[in-house]
């Protein structure tokens, strides 16, 4: 459009000009645009397993593969609502393309994430592995292993404590004992109601009274009240009746409550009222703040040149024990198992360290008090630590600086949470008294005692080796950039750091579709900025 002489010249505008050729939504998409990797990539992936749950008849359905695209998508773009994914495909160019003009409701969405992909989604993310070793970007034998909590889609103020429910419960039976003992005394000279004796009686030492017992009493409570005596005064009666009703309406309602909450712990200190499979944990970022616990899980992850290559999500706070079912997870869902797993002290245990050694995985897992190993106080305090003490193998005795015996004592065994018994061995000295070295050595009120773990002490030794030798201290250096940028990314630059889905399983296939979106992003970025051979 010409302007006047003097004035400003626009571009034409005109919102009723008609086009001869309408353009395509592909031609308004760039070539190098991440939304064409991730349609050529689920392009290529197998996608049978969530083929196979559709059952088929009625109403034809959206097809898998579009819905996994435009998911995809989503969770790579920072949108998780499934109403605001709904949202993006009926306005968004990209969405829409990938879409091929289908509009799926939010519903129909959310019944995709939840439910389809229920049970697929580690086949799709091993797929997404295939994908990725095939173009040269991850060759699976380097794992760089952690955990990071993240909130649960449930209220902050919906927990339930294992110790406050056993309290709770042994309270009740104390009353419960207490109710069936007045009503023994009322029944005292009422024999012939219940056959000539009295009720069965449950006694002080009683471990719990089942919510069965509670039911059964009540059950011969009304029969004996249904049956008319005239021996029986009208207060004995009402007391009687009051009794029952407390038991129908109070006490077996809440044993059944309680046996149901002991149910929900499996093994677990708390439970969350709203989602019963969330945990509450101390989340990292709260630490510096007023340490408020929130219901959460663990996701444990492992990556390589920082993709990930392996996830599992866990109930339990502590990445310890958490270990052995994660490599499970890798062999059993994800078909491999690494050469070489890279991890912190949080993990280093006998029990992890033996899994390593038989499943002849090199293992560069730092164990507690590693990093400390190298400061000057350490210097000055290592031969008075046992694992660098003399020990006598023939006489079973380890022997101090100063020269003293610690002789064996006794043993005891410890069993983890995954039902692995550690056995230590007890050591004690002979005699401290005067030595003069005894305030470098301890600070014991008698003679110094030890325990020692000769298996663990066999297994730092061997991790460092393996740590401080080149290629450990290179992996080490690695480590610090490699899963913790993913957490970063995947926390702050990308925002998620609480669940939309609710429940363990639903959980897990956010973060498979989390993990696929992230790998989607790297390899998006890789292709855009390839590294110079």
């Amino acid at each position: 459009m010409q302007g006047e002489q003097g004035k400003v010249v626009f571009k034409p505008y005109d919102q009723g000009q008609l086009q001869m050729f309408p353009p395509s939504l592909d031609s308004l998409i760039p070539e190098n645009h991440i939304v064409r990797l991730i349609n050529s990539a689920i392009d290529k992936m197998d996608i049978l397993p969530i083929i196979d749950g559709y059952k088929g008849g009625g109403t034809s359905s959206y097809h898998p593969r579009m819905l996994l695209k435009v998911v995809v998508y989503a969770y790579s773009q920072r949108i998780y609502s499934s109403r605001q994914i709904a949202k993006e495909v009926r306005e968004n160019v990209n969405f829409m393309w990938l879409s091929g003009g289908n509009r799926p409701d939010f519903r129909t969405i959310n019944r995709f994430r939840s439910s389809r992909l229920r049970g697929t989604t580690e086949k799709i993310f091993a797929a997404m592995l295939e994908l990725l070793s095939e173009a040269g970007l991850v060759n699976l034998n380097e794992y760089f292993l952690d955990g990071t909590k993240l909130e649960a889609n449930a209220t902050r103020y919906s927990f339930v404590w294992k110790k406050s429910t056993q309290r709770h419960e042994e309270n009740l039976d104390k009353k419960v004992r207490e109710l069936f003992r007045e009503i023994d005394r009322l029944n005292r000279h009422e024999n012939k109601h219940y056959r000539g004796k009295d009720l069965p009686e449950l006694g002080e030492d009683a471990v719990a009274i089942s919510a069965e017992q509670m039911e059964e009493r009540l059950a011969e409570l009304n029969k004996a009240l249904a049956e008319p005596d005239e021996n029986t005064d009208k207060e004995t009666r009402l007391r009687l009746k009051k009794a029952a009703r407390k038991l129908e309406k109070d006490f077996i309602p809440r044993k059944k409550k309680y046996r149901k909450q002991r149910q929900l712990f499996k093994g677990r200190n708390s439970y969350s009222k709203t989602d019963p499979d969330a945990t509450f944990m101390r989340m990292k970022e709260d630490h510096m703040r007023n340490g408020q616990l929130k219901p959460g899980y663990n996701v444990q992850m492992g990556t390589e040149n920082q993709f990930i290559t392996g996830y599992s999500v866990h109930q339990k706070s502590t990445d310890t024990t958490l270990f052995a079912p994660h490599l499970a997870t890798l062999e059993n869902e994800f078909g491999f198992v690494p050469e070489k797993l890279i991890a912190d002290a949080g993990y280093g245990s006998e029990e992890n360290y033996s899994i390593l050694e038989s499943q002849d995985i090199n293992g560069y897992v730092k164990y507690g008090g590693f990093d400390g190993e190298s400061s000057r106080k350490f210097a000055l305090q290592k031969d008075f630590y046992p694992e660098f003490m003399e020990y006598d193998e023939k006489a079973g005795a380890f022997i101090c600086p100063a020269g003293k015996r610690l002789n064996l004592q006794g043993t005891r065994k410890r069993k983890t949470a995954n039902g692995f018994v550690s056995l230590y061995h007890i050591y004690e000295s002979e005699k401290c008294d005067g030595c003069e070295l005894r305030a470098c050595c301890h600070n014991q009120q008698s003679n110094r005692r030890i325990q020692v773990n000769h298996k663990l002490l066999v297994y730092r030794k061997k991790a460092r080796e393996n740590l401080r030798s080149p290629q450990g201290e290179t992996l080490r250096r690695r480590r610090l950039v490699e899963i913790e940028s993913v957490f970063g990314q995947i926390k702050h630059n990308r925002a998620f750091r609480r669940f939309m889905l609710r429940g363990l399983e639903k959980v897990t296939i956010e973060t498979g579709l989390l993990s696929l979106a992230h790998n989607m992003k790297k390899w998006h970025r890789t292709l855009q900025n390839p590294v110079p051979v």
